[in-house]
């Protein structure tokens, strides 16, 4: 194997494991987003407030990791179709410092900037 299939395979690997990682943190997140039942005659005010805040942030948490794990998906599925580490605009090859920044990347610099003022 080349270096560079090393370094695509190293990182398929890592979003492999990030997207497991992903699942769990979203399957624990769910828990705390459950339903808040309290007894209002032995549960102050205050301690319901602070359940209800608990549920709303573990409801924002489970939607931000529900993006992050599209991303992984998306990332995962380019590299099934062999074009993960291409850009998706111009099709230039993504430099592998970017992609190890981040790996769900779709995009070069230039079509970023490109992308941003438009």
């Amino acid at each position: 194997m080349s270096k560079k299939e090393i370094e695509m395979k190293h990182l398929k690997d890592g979003l492999e494991q990030e997207l497991q990682s992903i699942k769990q943190s979203i399957s624990e997140a769910r828990k705390s987003s459950a339903t808040v039942v309290l007894d209002q005659t032995s549960v102050g005010r205050l301690s319901r407030m602070d359940a209800l805040q608990q549920q709303a942030m573990a409801k924002g948490l489970i939607e931000r990791l529900q993006t992050q794990e599209l991303k992984v998906i998306s990332a995962l599925k380019r590299f099934d179709a062999n074009v993960y580490g291409l850009c998706c605009q111009c099709e230039e090859e993504l430099p592998l410092s970017d992609l190890e920044k981040d790996p769900t990347l779709l995009f070069c610099a230039g079509c970023r900037a490109e992308r941003s003022t438009s």
